[in-house]
């Protein structure tokens, strides 16, 4: 009885030995609900598929949250190994020389085999210095989409399996969405992400000088091109007419197309998690609205989402848990599973081709709009959208715009005070990283 005693407290003791010798991995993120689970989810397999390593997720609230959390954190001495950082955030992330390693030397040091070749080249790049090396790990990149309810449509006596595919069919499918009852015929999320940013690169047209910021700090905005300003202008002419409903900043806009209140909406392609889980309704998802007229439209759109940025100041050994971790998630077939749940895109071309195989998109019809829209060649207009103080310069086009829908402001002097305020932002970052 006794050696069994001894024999059962032997084999406690060595499980709690092997417990301790795990390295603890920190990993700071902003996903809340249904992409919160997927977080966990990929945690807990990392976890499972091997002994050394221990990936911890710690939720931090907003992208703008965990980004000051993370500063402060750092300057404290306990910054996390890893930190999601959004889109926006990545010259300022670029900038805080001494607080984070580029993912490439992450990599290297961890003796891990790395190529970025492999990542889908328009979100790899997004991400890559002008010397050729990746900062930080491409996690959870979308684009902007058009999703829509087809009942409501059905409904309203339109199409149920077509989409409008450019803002003058939206504006007629909203107008036939109202007549038949619908009191949120059309919204938007990330009204800066989705109306000029994006709407930028998908007409093929700047949104801010230096190739949209990726020449130099002395870029400066200027969406007030004719076309910018006649997009602004039948935006606010549909408001005006209860045709475009002005839901608020961020992705507040996304509840109210999943409770079915709001009929048609561009989002993030990453809404398809919670669409497919909570939705009530047939929905579709469809590229982003053009104008048919704008030579070489569509183009291709630009990236959202996040990215993982490696901490500086930690031990090699913990680094070759981030190394390993950001391996397992690169495989196709992980990348394949996180794609097919999310609606972000595949990280990799393997497990872009993967899901092709997998007969995935022909099961569920606009899953890979995203990815078509994303993987055309880029150009420098269409490369994506760089800027120092990008997160102030949203508020700021959030605050001009919202003067816009209100009937403050005439539509060119919403966007002039836009760029006036945003071009004082980009100074004052310019000034601030001359080094």
């Amino acid at each position: 009885m006794k050696l069994q005693h001894l024999g059962a407290a032997l084999l406690i003791a060595g499980l709690a030995q092997n417990a301790s010798a795990q390295t603890e991995i920190q990993w700071w993120h902003s996903m809340g609900g249904a992409l919160g689970d997927w977080v966990n989810d990929l945690a807990k397999d990392f976890n499972a598929s091997q002994k050394e390593f221990k990936i911890v997720p710690s939720y931090k609230g907003s992208y703008d949250e965990s980004m000051t959390s993370a500063i402060a954190a750092f300057r404290a001495g306990n910054a996390p190994h890893i930190l999601q950082v959004f889109e926006v955030g990545t010259a300022t992330m670029m900038a805080s020389k001494g607080a984070v390693i580029p993912v490439t030397e992450v990599m290297k040091q961890a003796g891990a085999k790395f190529d970025p070749s492999v990542y889908v080249p328009a979100v790899a790049g997004y991400y890559t210095a002008a010397n050729g090396q990746m900062l930080s790990f491409p996690f959870n990149s979308s684009t902007t989409v058009l999703f829509y309810n087809k009942d409501a449509f059905k409904a309203a006596g339109l199409d149920p399996n077509k989409a409008p595919s450019t803002w003058p069919e939206v504006a007629l499918a909203a107008a036939k969405l109202k007549a038949s009852g619908v009191k949120c015929p059309f919204t938007t999320s990330w009204v800066s992400w989705t109306q000029l940013e994006s709407f930028s690169a998908w007409h093929n047209v700047e949104y801010a000088s230096k190739n949209n910021g990726f020449g130099g700090l002395d870029t400066r905005l200027n969406f007030n091109t004719p076309l910018h300003v006649r997009h602004i202008e039948n935006l606010a002419n549909m408001s005006k007419q209860g045709l475009f409903v002005y839901k608020g900043r961020g992705n507040s806009a996304d509840a109210t197309f999943v409770s079915g209140e709001c009929a048609m909406q561009t989002a993030s392609s990453s809404l398809y998690a919670n669409v497919k889980k909570n939705a009530k309704f047939g929905y579709g998802m469809a590229p982003l609205p053009f104008y048919p007229d704008v030579p070489g439209a569509p183009q291709n759109t630009v990236i959202g989402g996040a990215s993982l940025w490696v901490m500086s100041g930690k031990k090699a050994p913990e680094y070759k848990g981030v190394a390993a971790f950001f391996n397992y998630l690169s495989k196709p077939e992980v990348a394949m599973e996180s794609h097919k749940r999310t609606g972000y895109l595949p990280v990799t071309k393997a497990a872009y081709e993967l899901t092709e195989k997998s007969g995935f998109y022909k099961a569920n019809p606009g899953t890979d709009v995203a990815v078509t829209q994303m993987i055309r060649k880029t150009t420098d207009k269409s490369r994506g959208v760089r800027l120092g103080n990008f997160v102030q310069i949203r508020t700021i086009v959030d605050e001009e715009m919202e003067n816009v829908w209100a009937g403050k402001k005439a539509p060119k002097e919403g966007i002039d005070a836009a760029i006036k305020r945003g071009n004082e932002q980009l100074e004052k970052f310019q000034k601030a990283n001359k080094g």
